[in-house]
C-alpha cells in the first residue's frame, strides 16, 4: 500500500483507526500496569499503577469501543440513505396514506369508540 492510499483509508475510516489506537493503548496501558503491580506485595505500593493504568487503560478501551460502535452506525445509515435514494429515484416514494398501519389504528379507534358507546 503506498502513502495516498493509507492517507485516503485513515481520512474515511477515521473513526475505526481511532478505535483501534484506543484499545490498543488501553491494552498495553493495562499490561504495563500489570506488570508493575505484579510483583507488589502492600496496597499502598499498588494504588498509584491501578489508579494511572488500570482506570487509564479502561478508559481507553471504552473510548475504542464507543468509536467502533459509532462506525458501525454511520455504515448502517449510509446503508439505509442509498435504500432511501433508491427508491426515490424509481418513483415509489413513501407517504403517509399508503401506510397500512394508519388504517387498523384508525379502525381500531372505531371499534373501541364503538364499543364505548354501546357499552359492551
Amino acid at each position: 500500500m503506498n502513502a495516498a492510499k493509507v492517507k485516503l483509508f485513515v481520512l474515511t475510516q477515521w473513526d475505526r483507526v481511532g478505535a483501534w489506537a484506543a484499545i490498543g493503548s488501553g491494552l498495553v496501558f493495562l499490561i504495563v500496569g500489570y506488570s508493575r503491580v505484579q510483583g507488589m506485595i502492600y496496597p499502598g505500593q499498588q494504588l498509584p499503577y491501578l489508579l494511572s493504568a488500570g482506570i487509564g487503560g479502561l478508559f481507553l478501551l471504552g473510548i475504542g469501543v464507543m468509536l467502533w460502535l459509532s462506525a458501525d452506525m454511520r455504515d448502517e445509515w449510509h446503508k439505509l440513505d442509498s435504500i432511501e435514494r433508491a427508491i426515490l429515484e424509481q418513483g415509489m416514494a413513501w407517504t403517509p396514506a399508503a401506510a397500512p398501519e394508519r388504517k387498523v389504528v384508525e379502525s381500531n379507534r372505531k371499534a373501541v369508540a364503538q364499543r364505548a358507546t354501546t357499552g359492551g
